[in-house]
C-alpha cells in the first residue's frame, strides 16, 4: 500500500513546476483542505478542498475521495451545496448531508440521505426552518436516524432566521450588564442552541417525525445556557450517543457573570427528553479544583463513558486541560481524572474502538503530537507521543484501530497519513507541498530551530527558524523578527493562512519565531509566568533570542532587521518602541495590538484582563501592572518607522487602540502608516483583504529592511 501511494505522490510531484519561493498570492489562492472523515469500515474518506481565484474574485468548493486501500484519489462531488456529511444508516456508504438551501429559499436548509457511492441516489428527508449546521447522527436499533444540530435560537427556544426575522423600527441595543459584545458580534437576545429530530425510516426514505426539541434554550440563572458557545464553539461542544438515547453539550456556567469567568459545565440529557431534563454532570464541586472552561464532551463508541477536558481556573483562558472520564449515567458519574499530573495541556480527543484508551493531541515542544492515554492512566503516568512533526486539525480512529490524522506543517497546509497506536505511520495518502502548484518546492529543509537561555526563566526556551528560497548559509539575509500573539499560544510547526512564515522568508528573510515566556507546551509553569509580567518576562526572552541570532547566526543580517506580530505581539512591538529592543530594529509593525494598558477595560472579555495584568482595574497607580507595563509611558524614545494595522470588527481589542497609535507616531514625526479594515475582526480573512495586508506591510518592511530597493515605503 505504501509504493501505491508513494507512486501517485511521486507522479503529482514531477508534474509541478519546481517553484522554491512561495508569494501571497499563492499562498491564498492554494487548496485549503478540510479534515478527512472516512466511513465506517476505514475503505475511504472524503474531504473538502476550497480553491480561490484572484481573477474571478471567487471561491470553488468541491469534495475530494481518498481511497484508503490504494491511496488513489478522486472528486466525490462538485455540488457546493453539499456543506456537511454524516456517515450514518444501514450500510458503510450510508451518509446524511446536510444541503445549505431549502426548496422555499428562506434561509433553511434541507437534510437528504444517499449512498455515497451513487450520490444520484440522494433522497430528500427533511426541510428545516433556519441555516442550522453541525450535524451529527446515529442509527438506532430500529432503523431510524437520530440526529443533532445547532442555530440561533429565541428566548422562547424556537430557532431564529435572519431571513425571516421581522426588521426591528429602531437599531437601539439596550444592555443591564457587561459582556455587550464579543469577539466581533454585539450579543443579542438569540443564542445557539443545541436541536435534536428524528427521521423516521420507512419503505427505503427517511422522513422528519414530529417537531425539532430544543435542549438549551431556557436554562437560566446569572446568564442563559449556550451550546455551543459563541464565537468559536461548534459540533465539537455536543455529543451523541452511538445508540441514539443519550445527548450531553457543555455550556458557560449559568451561576456567573460572562464577562468575569471562564466557567462552563457539561450537562447531560435524554434524548427523547427535553432541557428541563437536562443534569450538570461537572458543576463547581463535583470534581476537587476542577472549576474552569470544559471542552470536547465526547462518547466512547459503546456509549456508557464519557471524556471531556477541564480546566481549574475560573477565570483563566489558558490554564491546564485535564483529561476527565466519567460513567455516562446521571446517577452514577463516578469522574475520574486521567494522566492528571501530566504537565501538557490537551485539546483534541478521540476514543479507541474497544475504550480502553483516549488518544489526545497536545502542543509538545513547538508541535501538535497525538498521544494514546490509557483510560485508567494514574496520576504520574507520562504519555508519550506517536506522531512527531505538524500540528492535527482532526483526527480519526479507523476500524482496524490506526489513527487517520490530517495536519499540517509549516511546509505543507495538509497532510493527511495513518499511524497505529505504537506510532508508526502506516500509509501517507497526501502531502500538499507535493501536489500544490503554489507549494511546489517547499518542505523540511526549509526550517530549523534552536534552543536559547533567559534570564526570566530556568527553562530553555526554543525558536523558529525559516529559511528564505535558495538559502546558502554563506550568503547574508536580513532578520525578520516575529512575536506571537496570546499571550498564552505559541509558534508551531503549523501552516496559517494568516501569518505564513514561509511566505514572510520568501521575500528575502531569515525568519526567527521564538516561543518566550507564556508560549504553551513547555509546561504549565511557563505559559502561567506571563500573568503580571507582560512588560519584563517576554521581553527579555525576546531580546536574548535576538542576542542568541546575532552572535551565533551569521548568515542573518540583524543590522537590516524587522520585528512584527499581532495582538500581543503586536504590544510587544509598542513596547519595542518605547524601549532599547525598538532601536535594533529598521521597520516594525502592530497588527491589532494593545497601546494603551489603561484602557484595557474596553475589551469583552474581563476575565483575561483580570488574569493576566494580575488583578482588576483599579486606580491607575504606578504599582499596577495597567500603569507599569503600558507603551506610551516610554513614548518620548518612540522613533523606529512602525506600520499599524487595526480593523474596525475587533472588539477583543477596539480600533482606538490602533488610531490612538498610529495619531502619537504622526505626531511625534516618526514615518507611519495606517492599514484599516472595515470588516475585518481581530484577523483578516477575506482573501482580497489579506492580499492587501501582504501587499502594504512587505512594501513597508521591504524598503526599510533595503529589499526592495524602492525609493519610498509609500
Amino acid at each position: 500500500m505504501k509504493s501505491k501511494v508513494r507512486t501517485i505522490v511521486a507522479a503529482a510531484l514531477a508534474a509541478l513546476p519546481l517553484v522554491n519561493a512561495i508569494t501571497p498570492e499563492g499562498m491564498l489562492a492554494a487548496p485549503r483542505r478540510g479534515v478527512a472523515q472516512a466511513n465506517p469500515s476505514g475503505d475511504f474518506a472524503i474531504y473538502t478542498s476550497t480553491n480561490y481565484s484572484f481573477e474571478d474574485q471567487e471561491a470553488t468548493t468541491v469534495w475530494q475521495q481518498i481511497d484508503l486501500r490504494s491511496g488513489a484519489f478522486s472528486t466525490w462531488s462538485t455540488d457546493s451545496n453539499i456543506s456537511e456529511v454524516v456517515f450514518v444508516g444501514p450500510t458503510n456508504t450510508s451518509i446524511l448531508y446536510i444541503n445549505s438551501t431549502n426548496e422555499a429559499g428562506d434561509g433553511g436548509i434541507s437534510l437528504y440521505t444517499a449512498d455515497a457511492t451513487r450520490l444520484s441516489s440522494a433522497k430528500f428527508a427533511a426541510s428545516l426552518p433556519a441555516p442550522f449546521s453541525g450535524l451529527k447522527a446515529v442509527a438506532t436499533k430500529s432503523g431510524d436516524i437520530h440526529f443533532l444540530v445547532y442555530t440561533l435560537a429565541y428566548p422562547n427556544g424556537t430557532a431564529y432566521n435572519e431571513d425571516l426575522a421581522e426588521t426591528p423600527a429602531s437599531t437601539a441595543r439596550i444592555y443591564t450588564d457587561i459582556y455587550v459584545r464579543h469577539w466581533d458580534t454585539y450579543l443579542t437576545p438569540q443564542r445557539n442552541a443545541v436541536f435534536g429530530g428524528v427521521l423516521k425510516r420507512g419503505n427505503g426514505t427517511y422522513s422528519l417525525a414530529g417537531e425539532l426539541t430544543n435542549y438549551v434554550t431556557g436554562k437560566c440563572n446569572a446568564t442563559c445556557a449556550e451550546s455551543p458557545v459563541q464565537p468559536f464553539g461548534s459540533s465539537g461542544d455536543y455529543d451523541i450517543s452511538p445508540d441514539g438515547s443519550q445527548v450531553i453539550f457543555l455550556t458557560k456556567n449559568i451561576d456567573l457573570p460572562l464577562a468575569n469567568f471562564t466557567s462552563s459545565q457539561i450537562y447531560w440529557v435524554p434524548f427523547s427528553g427535553s432541557v428541563n431534563d437536562s443534569v450538570p454532570i461537572n458543576p463547581i464541586g463535583a470534581t476537587p479544583g476542577a472549576e474552569g472552561a470544559s471542552a470536547s464532551p465526547t462518547f466512547s463508541k459503546d456509549g456508557s463513558k464519557i471524556a471531556y477536558f477541564q480546566m481549574n481556573g475560573i477565570y483563566y483562558e489558558s490554564d491546564r486541560n485535564i483529561i476527565y472520564v466519567a460513567n455516562a449515567d446521571p446517577t452514577n458519574l463516578n469522574i475520574t481524572s486521567v494522566a492528571g499530573d501530566w504537565d501538557r495541556s490537551p485539546d483534541v480527543l478521540a476514543w479507541s474502538n474497544d475504550g480502553s484508551v483516549l488518544y489526545v493531541a497536545a502542543p509538545d515542544l513547538g508541535r501538535g503530537r497525538v498521544f494514546p492515554v490509557p483510560v485508567d492512566a494514574a496520576a504520574d503516568y507520562q504519555p508519550r507521543n506517536i506522531t512527531n512533526e505538524g500540528v492535527p486539525a482532526g483526527m480519526q480512529v479507523l476500524a482496524n484501530g490506526e489513527i487517520l490524522v490530517s495536519d499540517s506543517k509549516i511546509w505543507s497546509s495538509r497532510d493527511i497519513y495513518s499511524v497505529n497506536p505504537e506510532g508508526n505511520v502506516t500509509n501517507v495518502y497526501l502531502q500538499a507541498n507535493l501536489v500544490d502548484e503554489a507549494l511546489a518546492g517547499l518542505g523540511p529543509q526549509d526550517v530549523s530551530e534552536f534552543y536559547f537561555s533567559s534570564n526570566s526563566t530556568e527553562t530553555d526556551l526554543q525558536s523558529w527558524i525559516i529559511y528564505p528560497a535558495n538559502f546558502t548559509a554563506d550568503k547574508t539575509y536580513p532578520l525578520a523578527f516575529l512575536v506571537h500573539g496570546g499571550p498564552q499560544g505559541g509558534f508551531y510547526n503549523s501552516w496559517s493562512t494568516r501569518w505564513n512564515y514561509k511566505v514572510w522568508a520568501d521575500q528575502g528573510y531569515v525568519v526567527i519565531a521564538p516561543n518566550p515566556t507564556a508560549s504553551s507546551g513547555w509546561g504549565q509553569n511557563l505559559t502561567d509566568a506571563v500573568a503580571g509580567h507582560w512588560g519584563d518576562y517576554p521581553y527579555w526572552d525576546l531580546v536574548y533570542a535576538w542576542d542568541y541570532v546575532n552572535e551565533n547566526l551569521p548568515y542573518v543580517d540583524t543590522s537590516r532587521g524587522i520585528s512584527a506580530g499581532a495582538s500581543f505581539g503586536g504590544y510587544m512591538n509598542n513596547w519595542f518602541q518605547g524601549h532599547e529592543m525598538g532601536r535594533r530594529f529598521k521597520a516594525l509593525v502592530t497588527h491589532n495590538g494593545v497601546t494603551n494598558t489603561l484602557a484595557d477595560y474596553a475589551t469583552e472579555e474581563l476575565w483575561f484582563i483580570n488574569h493576566d495584568q494580575a488583578g482588576t482595574f483599579t486606580s491607575p497607580n504606578e504599582t499596577s501592572t495597567y500603569y507599569r507595563w503600558n507603551p506610551i509611558l516610554f513614548y518620548e524614545n518612540w522613533a523606529t518607522p512602525h506600520f499599524v494595522v487595526h480593523s474596525d470588527l475587533d472588539y477583543r481589542l477596539p480600533v482606538s487602540e490602533g488610531i490612538m497609535l498610529f495619531n502619537m507616531l504622526q505626531v511625534k514625526g516618526v514615518p507611519s502608516k495606517f492599514l484599516n479594515f472595515p470588516d475585518e475582526n481581530h484577523w483578516v480573512l477575506n482573501r482580497e483583504n489579506s492580499r492587501v495586508w501582504h501587499r502594504e506591510i512587505f512594501k513597508w518592511i521591504n524598503y526599510y529592511s533595503g529589499l526592495s530597493g524602492a525609493a519610498s515605503p509609500y
